[in-house]
C-alpha cells in the first residue's frame, strides 16, 4: 500500500467516492439542449444548489436569459447563483423557509407552459426541505410525524411512503402541476435501490404507494398521529399520481450520480495504492449497531490476508433512539464496529455520511483503529455505555476522530471502509 498511514489512506477513499459524486461534473453531460420556451428550473436536496450551479455554469451562453428557477437547500449547503434563486430550509425535521419555497416552487411548476422546459434537479434531503402539507394539514402536523419517524427506526422507503401522503407536493405532483410543459429531472441518488420514487419522495415521479400503505407505517412503529393528520389518512382523497397517469407522460428522469458508483471510484483509488477491494453492497440497511457488530465479525474472519484488504459499503441504516446522546447512524454503526473488533490490530475503519452531516451534528462520521477502545478507556469513557446512549458522537470526539469536512455539496448516502493489514 502507497500510503503507509491507515487513517490518511481511508480518508483518501472518502474523498474519492465524494468526487465521483460532484455535481460539478455529474450533471453536464446530462444537460438537454434549450427548449424553444423558458427553462424552468426546480429543485431541493442537499446536492441541488450544487446542481442549479452547474446548470448555469454550462448552460449556452445566448440562453442564459431564458434561465430562471428556485432551488431549496439545507441551511449552510447554499452556492452563489445568478440566475436561480437558492433558498435555505431546515433538515431533517421541515421548517417554515422549506414550507414558503415549496409553495413557490408548485407555483413555478403551474406557470411553465407547453413549449417550455421545467429542469428539475432532486437530490436526497428533499423530502424535508420542499414541504408542503396537504390541504387540511399544518407544518405542525408534518413536524410531529417527522420528529417520531427519526426515532423510531423506521426505513428510508417507510418515511417517505408516509410523507408523500401527507404532502402537496410529493409522490409526482410536482409533475402533474407542470403538465403539459417537458419535464426532465435529473437525481442524484442517496437511497437503497435508486428508486426513483423514494429520492426525495419522488415529486417529479409516479407513486406506487398508498394511503393503506402509509397507515400501515404509523401502526407498525406505533405512532399516534395528529389527529389531522390520522383523519387525512383516513380519508385517502386526492390519491398521488400512479403510474399511467397522462400528467407525467411527458417526465423524463436520469439518475446523474449514485452510491455505487462512488463505491467504485474508492475501489478504483484503492486498489491503484496496491489493496485488494470487495464491495459488500451499496444497499444495506438495518440497525446501525448491528451492522457495525456484524461487519467487524465479518471482517475478522478474513484474517490473516497477505495484502491490504478493504471492505467498501453503502446503503443507509437507521438508529432506533433509547436515550438522549449525541450521534448520527455512521458514528453508532463504526462504535458497533470498534466493540467488536475489540481492539484487533490489524483492523481500522472509517464511516461517514457523503453530505457532510452525519445525523444532526457537525460531522461527516468518525475513523477507528486498534487503539480506540484503549484510547477511551484511558480518558474514562465506557464505550458500552456510550452505544447503550447512543452517545457515538462523544465518544469519537474525545478521542480526536470525527471526521469534519462540512457541507460536501451533494448526497449519496453512507460510505463504510474497513481496511484490514496484514502482519
Amino acid at each position: 500500500m502507497t500510503d503507509p498511514e491507515p487513517r490518511a489512506f481511508l480518508r483518501r477513499l472518502f474523498q474519492a467516492a465524494l468526487d465521483a459524486a460532484d455535481p460539478a461534473l455529474v450533471v453536464p453531460p446530462h444537460l438537454p439542449r434549450p427548449p424553444r420556451g423558458r427553462t424552468v428550473v426546480l429543485g431541493a436536496g442537499k446536492a441541488s444548489a450544487a446542481m442549479a450551479a452547474a446548470v448555469e455554469a454550462n448552460w449556452p451562453a445566448g440562453r442564459l436569459d431564458d434561465l430562471s428557477g428556485l432551488v431549496v437547500t439545507r441551511y449552510g449547503h447554499g452556492t452563489d447563483c445568478r440566475r436561480i434563486e437558492i433558498v435555505e430550509a431546515a433538515h431533517p425535521v421541515p421548517d417554515p423557509a422549506g414550507l414558503r419555497a415549496a409553495e413557490r416552487v408548485l407555483e413555478l411548476a403551474r406557470d411553465a407552459g407547453p413549449e417550455d422546459l421545467v429542469l428539475c434537479l432532486i437530490s436526497g434531503g428533499g423530502s424535508a426541505l420542499l414541504s408542503l402539507p396537504a390541504p387540511g394539514l399544518t407544518l405542525a402536523d408534518k413536524q410531529g410525524v417527522s420528529h417520531a419517524l427519526l426515532r423510531c427506526g423506521a426505513t428510508i422507503s417507510e418515511m417517505n411512503c408516509l410523507r408523500k401522503h401527507l404532502s402537496a407536493i410529493k409522490g409526482g405532483r410536482l409533475a402533474a402541476a407542470a403538465a403539459p410543459a417537458r419535464v426532465l429531472t435529473l437525481l442524484i441518488s442517496d437511497v437503497p435501490g435508486d428508486d426513483p420514487a423514494t429520492i426525495a419522495s419522488g415529486p417529479t415521479v409516479p407513486d406506487p404507494t398508498s394511503f393503506a400503505e402509509a397507515r400501515a407505517v404509523l401502526e407498525r412503529y406505533g405512532i399516534t398521529p395528529p389527529d389531522a393528520v390520522r383523519r387525512h389518512l383516513e380519508a385517502a382523497e386526492d390519491e398521488s399520481p400512479k403510474p399511467g397517469d397522462p400528467r407525467l407522460a411527458g417526465a423524463e428522469t436520469v439518475m446523474v450520480a449514485r452510491p455505487a458508483g462512488s463505491l467504485d471510484a474508492a475501489a478504483e483509488a484503492a486498489r491503484a495504492a496496491g489493496a485488494e477491494v470487495r464491495i459488500l453492497g451499496d444497499d444495506l440497511e438495518g440497525e446501525a449497531r448491528d451492522l457495525g457488530r456484524q461487519q467487524a465479525e465479518e471482517a475478522l474472519g478474513l484474517l490473516p490476508v497477505d495484502r491490504p484488504l478493504v471492505l467498501l459499503s453503502g446503503g443507509e441504516t437507521t438508529v432506533t433512539m433509547t436515550g438522549k446522546g449525541r450521534g448520527g447512524r455512521n458514528a453508532e454503526y463504526l462504535l458497533g464496529l470498534t466493540l467488536a473488533a475489540a481492539g484487533n490490530p490489524r483492523l481500522h475503519a472509517i464511516a461517514c455520511d457523503t453530505d457532510g452531516i452525519d445525523g444532526s451534528e457537525d460531522n461527516a462520521g468518525a475513523l477507528s483503529g486498534p487503539d480506540s477502545l484503549r484510547r477511551a478507556r484511558d480518558l474514562g469513557l465506557d464505550p458500552e455505555a456510550c452505544l447503550a446512549g447512543h452517545d457515538s458522537y462523544g465518544f469519537f470526539q474525545a478521542l480526536g476522530d470525527l471526521v469534519v469536512t462540512g457541507a460536501t455539496l451533494t448526497n449519496v448516502n453512507d460510505f463504510r471502509a474497513i481496511l484490514l493489514l496484514p502482519k
